[in-house]
This record gives C-alpha cells, structure tokens and sequence, in this order.
C-alpha cells in the first residue's frame, strides 16, 4: 500500500520543480503544498538534492511501461499509462514536459528521461532507426498522458481503456516492430 505522506510530497515537489528553478525550492514550501512537516520529508527522502533526484527519477515508469513483450507493447503501454493515471491521479511521463526550459536541474531530467525512458524502449527494438522510433513510442506516449491530463472529465479520460488501447495502441505498436 502507498504512503499517502510519501505520495503528497513527490506530488507537491513534481509541481515545485517544474515550477521554479532547483535554487527556488524550499523544503517548507514542498511541506506546506504536501501538507506535511518538512522534517517528514527530509525523513522519506533525506534531503532536497535526494527529493530532486527522485522526482527526476523515471526508472520505474519505464519498467511499469516495458513490461511485457514486444508482442504486446504498445497496448500494455497503452493500458499502464492509463490505469496509472486512474490509480494515482498523475501521470508516468509528463514531468518530463515540464523540464523543457533552460537549467541543469531540468537538463537533469531530460537526461534522465532519455536514458531512462527512451533509450530502455530502444533497446528493446531492433534496426538502425531504433532509437527514432523509440522517440516516436515516447512521443507518442507523452501525447495521450497530455490529454489525459487535460481532459480529466471528458470523453477520452472517461473512455474505456480497452477501447483507446484499440484505437491508439497500433500506432506505438507499428513504430516497435
């Protein structure tokens, strides 16, 4: 079971470091958006830098997004970044969107989401274009976690996720050959 304290905090600092730059963020302020003490975080997370590192952390979504075969990939891909929106009212990839201004600390993320995200679904194909299409897969993947995000009560959001899995998931699946 997830700690709701702990999920608090890694949402309030997602939002506080795609807000502001790294220098900006308080401990405080993440507390007081998390509604926790700021001792509790340093507790969970030891620390700003180690908080940074695991909001710029996108280790587990690629595992949750890789894991099943090349068969199936882009549905199961398809089908975890909705259930984990569902579940957890946030989405895998999307943090990423936000490190697009300039920084190291949003370089940092970029970086990670490359090795973590887009290079492990590279590595899974085969061909000299493999890692185009993997940036197409993850392209494609941040496209239907925005407009998840952003139409939380429309037809999309509240579709059923077999049925967008059939209508968007050939797409991803045509780039994995």
């Amino acid at each position: 079971m997830t700690d709701p304290g702990r999920t608090a905090i890694l949402r309030a600092a997602r939002k506080a470091f795609a807000r502001q730059p790294y220098d900006a963020v308080t401990l405080r302020g993440v507390a007081a958006d998390a509604g926790v003490s700021a001792a509790l975080i340093v507790k969970y997370f030891g620390g700003k830098e180690a908080l940074f590192e695991r909001v710029a952390d996108f280790t587990e979504a690629a595992q949750l997004l890789l894991a099943a075969p090349n068969e199936r990939l882009g549905e199961h891909a398809v089908r975890t970044l909705i259930a984990y929106r569902r579940e957890n009212d946030q989405d895998l990839l999307l943090r990423v969107v936000f490190a697009a201004g300039k920084g190291e600390d949003r370089a940092l993320i970029r970086e990670h989401f490359r090795d973590q995200v887009t290079r492990a679904f590279a590595a899974r194909l085969t061909g000299s274009d493999a890692e185009v299409r993997a940036g197409l897969i993850t392209a494609h993947l941040l496209g239907l976690g925005a407009v998840l995000a952003i139409d939380k009560t429309g037809p999309v959001a509240a579709a059923d996720p077999a049925d967008i899995a059939r209508s968007y998931a050939p797409a991803i699946q045509q780039l994995i050959h």
